[in-house]
């Protein structure tokens, strides 16, 4: 049976009776958790446990735990981090390895509560002109470097027993507009997108799953890369990525158009699996809705980046934190 070509949220702590129903019969491919749905362990475990328990199977549920201004899990249910960029500086060269002890803690205070997808590593490569919303997030400032890192937070993350999710595919570096809020348009030439901006994605390109960008490409098209056909075929043929292609919320207001609208066209546009967050139930409705179920080829997709899950491996926390602490020369990352 194929899943719901869809990845949905939740309204609150628990999920109401309507929202397990909807669930039930949606089957959703997975879920994502946000603050608002995000109180105690007991009762942040018990959530997660409601979601699987709705879909009858052990769906993927994913989170952003960036670190810094990105992370929804906050103290006393998880570390609170430096902004990645601030982080990396600070470690030097010793960046990969601390990159990779951060997120492998991550990592393991995530599966904790059931959560066994982090939306990391951000491998967007920033410019001067970047955005603020988006530059602290970054882990440098050239295409070789930000790949090496994005590598170790992957690795991290697996080796924490949490799957990772390489955005903002192609490339989200450029762009001088925040797409929480507007669409944003970069004019720069295929080939310098090529050298600097998709690059990194290609080193990454055997992750198990990554996410759009909301970003228009004009030497490519004049649509937004989730919503294009071209930029999709130059993700899969270009970048090579044959993992699992999930758009960006797909209630970001760089979109324009209704949701069930937006769900076909990404979908026709070649991605697997719909993002939608913080909508209400009948929004939710409709994106299930017009998504169905996936795709033969996004289905293989989803079940190849399920069957790498692992365990996490039994770590010695106060080792790998002061294995952390050393590298950065006593200095404290959190």
């Amino acid at each position: 049976m194929s899943f719901g070509a869809t990845i949905l949220d939740a309204e609150g702590l628990t999920l109401s009776a309507d929202e397990k129903a909807f669930f039930r019969d949606a089957d959703p491919f997975g879920f994502i958790l946000f603050a608002r749905n995000i109180d105690t362990a007991e009762q942040l475990i018990a959530l997660c446990d409601e979601m699987r328990d709705a879909v009858g199977r052990d769906a993927p549920i994913l989170i952003d735990q960036e670190g810094g201004r990105v992370q929804r899990l906050r103290p006393p249910l998880a570390r609170d981090w430096a902004p990645p960029l601030d982080f990396a500086r600070a470690a030097k060269g010793q960046a990969v390895e601390a990159m990779y002890l951060r997120y492998l803690i991550t990592a393991l205070e995530l599966r904790n509560y059931g959560i066994d997808v982090n939306c990391a590593p951000m491998v967007d490569v920033p410019r001067p002109e970047t955005h603020e919303f988006l530059t602290n997030r970054c882990y440098g400032d050239n295409p070789v470097d930000v790949a090496k890192l994005g590598r170790a937070v992957a690795m991290g993350l697996q080796a924490g027993g949490v799957l990772s999710i390489v955005k903002h595919i192609p490339g989200h570096g450029l762009a001088t507009a925040d797409s929480h809020f507007d669409l944003p348009r970069v004019k720069a030439s295929a080939q310098d997108l090529t050298q600097v901006d998709f690059a990194p994605f290609k080193v990454l390109n055997d992750l198990p799953m990554a996410m759009t960008a909301h970003v228009v490409y004009e030497a490519f098209d004049d649509k937004p890369a989730t919503l294009s056909e071209r930029m999709i075929q130059l993700i899969r043929n270009e970048i090579g990525f044959d993992g699992l292609l999930m758009t960006d919320d797909i209630s970001m207001k760089a979109l324009s158009g209704s949701y069930a609208d937006l769900t076909r066209q990404s979908l026709d546009a070649g991605c697997d699996v719909v993002l939608l967050c913080n909508a209400t139930l009948a929004e939710r409705q409709e994106v299930a809705e017009a998504a169905g179920t996936m795709s033969a080829e996004a289905q293989t997709r989803a079940e190849r980046a399920l069957s790498l899950r692992d365990q996490a491996a039994e770590v010695d926390i106060q080792a790998v934190e002061e294995k952390l602490k050393a590298l950065s020369h006593g200095q404290e990352y959190v």
